[in-house]
């Protein structure tokens, strides 16, 4: 399995996180998701599932940060377009980001924690890490559900696993 998301200068398009347009912001929260190509998933996947992860904002915040899950995508989507955790244009269940923590925010409004919440790196340029998941079964989580539930959910079910890391810019 592949995954490409256009990179710019060896990062992350602004568009996608701290500078973003703020017209693509939700309270305060950087929202257009950017665009991932999918190939090459095995035969055999019922479905793909994702996570962005912020692994550098543990030592500035005390933990991994959330930015993305989702799952249950068709595995032959090929592209999952930009802005897609908004508009919806692919079918997916997305789950909660960091935002949703008191130590996150405390945000509520699910269009804010159960989405995409780009990257906003504060110290430094931080990697994020991409992971995409082809899954033997369709997973059938709740809208909002939690990381933990997800990686639950996939134990013993991952026929392949691909990781990018996607750098983004603090300054």
């Amino acid at each position: 399995m592949k995954i490409e998301v256009p990179l710019e200068n060896g990062l992350l398009p602004d568009r996608f996180g701290k500078f973003c347009a703020a017209a693509d912001t939700r309270e305060g929260c950087a929202a257009r998701s950017f665009p991932i190509t999918i190939s090459d998933v095995p035969a055999d996947a019922q479905s793909l599932a994702l996570t962005f992860l912020d692994w550098d904002a543990i030592p500035v915040g005390g933990f991994c940060w959330i930015h993305w899950t989702a799952c249950d995508l068709d595995p032959h989507v090929g592209l999952v377009p930009e802005n897609a955790s908004v508009d919806e244009s692919v079918r997916m269940t997305q789950g909660r980001n960091s935002y949703w923590s008191p130590f996150g925010g405390g945000h509520t409004d699910p269009r804010v924690i159960f989405r995409y919440a780009g990257p906003k790196p504060p110290d430094a340029t931080h990697e994020y890490t991409l992971s995409v998941f082809a899954v033997d079964r369709v997973l059938g989580l709740d809208e909002g559900f939690y990381l933990n539930e997800l990686r639950r959910a996939l134990r013993g079910h991952v026929i392949e696993r691909v990781d990018v890391a996607l750098p983004s810019r603090a300054r």
